[in-house]
């Protein structure tokens, strides 16, 4: 009966050291900050969710657990008000030791995969820096973002077994996804299919699976479709002013005008009133529709253009500038630029000015 004890109480011994095991611990100091409130936030596949509040020391040190099951690493960030001074990714019965100042620039120690989720925030910081700094620039612009992606590209191909890939994998622009190629899905479902093999019971393994699965959908959908030669154009889908999502192939109309501009500029704003109001006008109404994609970063300027104009066809902004994918699938180098979709075709015949588009639009809406 002794022995029957004996082995009860190593039991429940063990068990309770197993559950004190399933946590990760943070030892951190903010330089210059005594007595500040930090919040402690965990990823929630691609948004924060608030953990708990920490206070710093009289020389801004503090300490926190955060629990953290075998196999199941956590994305845990700590911000000071509404700045980022961490980024972490814990595996159970790590030590980390985090240095920070309130400007955002931290070092690591005591976890590997916290040291490479540094880099990779470093690299998107550096990517916004950059495009923020070319705003004005926005074949320059398309550059930076082309370059971006394809380092995100040679990341993933490159770290295969780390869950550092899944804020590459869930990067986004303004409204759009870094990763916004229809083909992407075949570089996530490489990169999901890896991690299965080392962290099958990861949340953020299984929403990555799911991001997969919708891109596979819309990758099979979009492969029927070009084989169906149903649509011959890319799509563009991108918030209007209202935010409201619209999408080029779920435009009605014979013929489309897709007309890339910029709303900072006075001459093509008076083009929009001089040129294409009328155009609008003059045929909508037997068939015709625009377009607008503006490639103006400021979207409140974009906005109030819109509104002050009274602009009445499709008008839609993602942000971005130069480097939206919208600009890049259609090669736009410079604007004003557009293109016109006639019955679903991506028209390749050259049409000459405002004078020629007339005539092709009287001729294809009788």
């Amino acid at each position: 009966m002794k022995n029957c004890s004996k082995i009860l109480v190593l039991a429940l011994s063990a068990l309770a050291l197993a559950a004190c095991g399933d946590k990760a611990h943070i030892r951190g100091t903010l330089s210059d900050a005594p007595g500040r409130k930090l919040v402690v936030k965990q990823l929630d596949v691609n948004v924060y969710r608030d953990l708990d509040t920490v206070k710093t020391g009289s020389d801004g040190s503090f300490r926190y657990t955060v629990p953290v099951k075998a196999g199941e690493p956590e994305f845990i960030y700590i911000f000071d008000g509404d700045t980022r001074i961490a980024a972490l990714l814990l595996e159970k019965g790590e030590r980390v030791t985090v240095q920070a100042d309130t400007l955002g620039r931290y070092t690591v120690s005591g976890s590997e995969g916290s040291a490479e989720l540094a880099k990779v925030e470093k690299a998107q910081a550096d990517f916004l820096a950059d495009l923020t700094a070319h705003a004005d620039e926005p074949s320059e612009m398309t550059k930076i973002y082309v370059q971006h992606y394809r380092d995100c590209v040679k990341y993933v191909l490159g770290h295969p077994f780390s869950l550092t890939v899944v804020p590459v994998f869930f990067e986004r622009l303004g409204e759009s996804s870094v990763f916004s190629q229809n083909t992407d899905a075949i570089l996530f479902r490489q990169g999901v299919d890896s991690l299965k093999t080392v962290y099958p019971d990861s949340r953020y393994v299984k929403a990555l699976e799911k991001e997969t699965a919708r891109r596979e959908r819309i990758m099979e959908i979009n492969n029927q479709l070009q084989q169906a030669g149903e649509a011959t154009f890319p799509d563009i889908v991108m918030p209007d002013i209202k935010g409201e999502r619209k999408a080029l192939s779920e435009v009605d109309a014979k013929v489309i005008m897709v007309h890339f501009w910029d709303a900072s500029d006075a001459a093509q704003k008076m083009f929009n009133i001089d040129t294409l109001l009328p155009l609008y006008k003059d045929f909508h109404a037997k068939g015709f529709e625009i377009f607008s994609v503006c490639v103006t970063p400021d979207k409140p300027e974009w906005a109030s253009s819109v509104l002050a104009q009274k602009l009445p066809w499709i008008n839609v902004n993602d942000g971005l500038s130069g480097a939206s994918p919208a600009v890049i699938t259609y090669g736009v180098t410079q604007v004003p630029d557009s293109f016109l979709i006639i019955d679903g075709e991506l028209n390749t015949t050259p049409i000459s000015g405002v004078d020629g588009l007339r005539k092709e639009l009287a001729r294809r809406l009788r």
